[in-house]
């Protein structure tokens, strides 16, 4: 009885020491690319600069359930000044998720249109589209969304260009019939070469 007690009491002592040592073990696995996805997460800026400095190829880190970049997760959370700070560390703006959704097209998606504006005057591509071929300015129109519409004409989006189903943004817009507004615009914008719209100035984040 005796000897099992001792036993029982080794195995449990044996099973901590075991649990102390896989814990940073475990740490270690994380590699520092979801580090530094983590880091953005956050908003933890040193964490971000520590890791950047390391090995600056980590600003286009993508997490494996998604494919999602920091551009992402910025876009996201509508965080224009994280957006710009990211980019200012020369982050690639035109890497796609999982789903072929760049930073700007999950920004045109949203809405978000101070996140396009910002994507598209650092070298985001406005006409990259995702896997069923649906382009920003298509998504756009989906919407409705006249000002989104603008901006992305002025930064150059291509009305033609057609999806996986043979529909352009403007073949989308005129299913609303003749005359209206979108349909207008596209027309306009689109063969007036208007100049891209002046950047709207953007502040630094907050730490």
């Amino acid at each position: 009885m005796v000897h099992r007690i001792r036993r029982a009491g080794l195995a449990i002592l044996l099973a901590m020491g075991f649990a102390l040592v896989a814990a940073p073990a475990t740490a270690q696995l994380y590699s520092d690319g979801y580090k530094f996805l983590q880091a953005v997460e956050k908003k933890d800026r040193d964490a971000v600069i520590n890791l950047f400095n390391k090995n600056q190829t980590i600003i286009d880190s993508r997490d494996l359930a998604k494919g999602h970049t920091g551009l992402h997760i910025t876009i996201e959370r509508r965080d224009l000044a994280w957006t710009d700070y990211l980019l200012g560390l020369n982050a690639n703006p035109n890497i796609a998720d999982k789903q072929g959704v760049t930073p700007l097209m999950l920004a045109a998606q949203m809405g978000y249109v101070e996140g396009v504006q910002l994507l598209a005057r650092k070298g985001a591509r406005v006409d990259v589209a995702n896997s069923t071929g649906e382009t920003p300015l298509m998504s756009a129109v989906h919407r409705r969304d006249i000002a989104l519409l603008r901006v992305l004409l002025r930064a150059g989006a291509d009305p033609n260009r057609i999806d996986n189903s043979g529909r352009s943004a403007r073949d989308y817009a005129a299913l609303d019939g003749g005359n209206n507004i979108l349909l207008n615009e596209i027309d306009r914008l689109a063969k007036s070469g208007d100049e891209l719209e002046k950047p709207a100035k953007v502040y630094g984040p907050s730490f």
